[in-house]
């Protein structure tokens, strides 16, 4: 199937302006349904993602671009694939890095008045019309996000997976925060909403506050090989790369030895 096309000179304003004829309500329905179709075909084969979020406007030589890149290197040196939004900056880092030790790179685009192209290192581009479809397809193939230092975007992306993840929509998930003195205000608010009793004690565990790559990526080997042995434990039918069976060390996937149980 040829994936839909995105018209970036007419972006449908109407549709969120309240009811409109019921012909442009099952159009948009019609539309709204082959981009989700297309997104499931081209990624069912990806692999398993960690999903970067992250500014667009931090470019290269700014200190989180190299970061980015960098901690996107030891994620597909083990084999993950790389999910982002496909954009500049932070996405484009991570894809990047992603691209330097040969690990499947992937971006989830979205049509915006003023143009955002797609980054140059994408094995896989996909570009659509409104945010809350890409938004399913950045969480639906990803065990792990890897949050950086964003705008709003970033925020909305950050806290629609922390609500699936409290809510039990999506299962335990790590969640990744890169840079301590950036989320220290967002951190000292959730702790207010607990002592207010709008949050439980104990539902954002899986938020990890992290200040360099080398924490960062205890904090991934931790939590994955955890998940990996939960699921193994059930009796999952899954390749034993998916999750990490050895810390991270430089070591390519091909170049790994299979943990045997």
């Amino acid at each position: 199937m040829t994936p839909p096309k995105s018209d970036r000179s007419h972006i449908d304003l109407s549709f969120l302006s309240g009811p409109r004829s019921r012909w442009k309500e099952l159009m948009t329905q019609f539309k709204i349904a082959q981009q989700f179709f297309y997104g499931f075909r081209k990624l069912h084969f990806v692999g398993p993602c960690v999903t970067f979020f992250g500014s667009a406007r931090y470019n290269e030589g700014h200190p989180y671009y190299e970061i980015t890149r960098s901690l996107a290197r030891r994620v597909g040196r083990v084999g993950f694939t790389v999910m982002t939004g496909g954009g500049p900056g932070l996405m484009e880092a991570a894809n990047r890095g992603a691209k330097d030790v040969g690990a499947t790179s992937v971006g989830c685009n979205i049509v915006l008045p003023h143009e955002q192209a797609p980054n140059p290192y994408l094995d896989v581009d996909l570009t659509f019309d409104h945010f809350f479809v890409r938004k399913v397809l950045l969480l639906k193939y990803s065990i792990c996000f890897v949050v950086m230092p964003g705008g709003v975007g970033t925020m909305d992306e950050l806290f629609e997976t922390a609500t699936l993840i409290q809510t039990g929509k999506v299962k335990d998930f790590p969640v990744i925060l890169y840079g301590r003195d950036f989320w220290e205000p967002m951190r000292k608010q959730l702790e207010m909403m607990v002592d207010k009793g709008t949050i439980s004690p104990g539902e954002m565990d899986f938020i990890h506050v992290v200040d360099s790559v080398e924490e960062a990526t205890e904090v991934l080997q931790e939590q994955l090989v955890g998940l990996w042995q939960q699921r193994k434990g059930k009796g999952a039918d899954l390749p034993g790369w998916w999750f990490l069976d050895q810390p991270i060390k430089g070591k390519t996937f091909h170049q790994r030895k299979e943990v045997k149980p």
